[in-house]
């Protein structure tokens, strides 16, 4: 426990806007219970490559993770989590956020329905216009094409 902070157990930390992308992503590879390593391999590369997370500190995505992975446990979890995420990011990266949970999902050349469910689930969450997501859904797709 740290000096002068309060603990409070079942109150998740709040999340940067840089921790709201990485749950964003981290919640739509978990979403079907199996984290593939083309999923993961993706998450690592787009935040060592993107320009929205310059500066992170890469350390703080384990514990982004398990912040995503206790909510998943919990009966409220999934709505306490966009909660954290809406409250973290600011609303011109919500399309961002969306992008990345696309690319995540697709990454591996296949979508689950959990995984398809959680992508709808993200842009209600984050009210991503359908013409825009839809646009964005085509980007991750050809992005993602093998020959």
């Amino acid at each position: 426990m740290q000096k002068g902070r309060l603990f409070v157990p079942d109150t998740p930390p709040s999340l940067s806007p840089q921790d709201a992308l990485i749950a964003v992503m981290v919640a739509a590879s978990a979403s079907d219970e199996n984290m593939r390593t083309a999923e993961l391999v993706a998450i690592q590369r787009m935040v060592n490559h993107m320009p929205v997370f310059a500066g992170y500190d890469t350390d703080r995505i384990r514990r982004v993770s398990q912040t995503v992975f206790d909510l998943f446990e919990e009966e409220d979890g999934l709505e306490a989590l966009f909660g954290l995420i809406r409250d973290g990011l600011p609303e011109r990266l919500f399309e961002t956020a969306y992008a990345l949970a696309c690319d995540v999902v697709t990454a591996d050349g296949r979508h689950t329905d959990q995984e398809l469910r959680m992508l709808e689930e993200i842009r209600d969450e984050l009210n991503i216009d359908r013409l825009h997501s839809a646009a964005i859904e085509w980007g991750a797709r050809v992005r993602h094409m093998t020959p």
